[in-house]
């Protein structure tokens, strides 16, 4: 899969309003009356399509392939299986 990396400031309207790059909502294929999820990680937020259930199984997959990385990269043979 091509991955483009997009990285857009936004300004926030005086409602609270912001705009998605077209760019992106093209790539995610985000259509007017598209659902996006905002996932709270205490200091940034996390926009993903698709909306709060997809959202959290992407968050869920991102950590457990950081884990599986993590686990992996250790040398001593004792210590990766805990």
């Amino acid at each position: 899969m091509h991955h483009v990396t997009t990285n857009t400031n936004a300004r926030v309207s005086h409602r609270g309003q912001t705009s998605l790059p077209a760019d992106l909502r093209r790539r995610w294929s985000i259509e007017a009356g598209g659902e996006i999820a905002f996932i709270d990680l205490g200091n940034a937020a996390l926009v993903v399509p698709g909306g709060v259930d997809v959202g959290r199984r992407e968050l869920r997959r991102v950590l457990r392939d950081r884990y599986e990385q993590g686990i992996a990269a250790i040398d001593d043979p004792d210590l990766g299986d805990q």
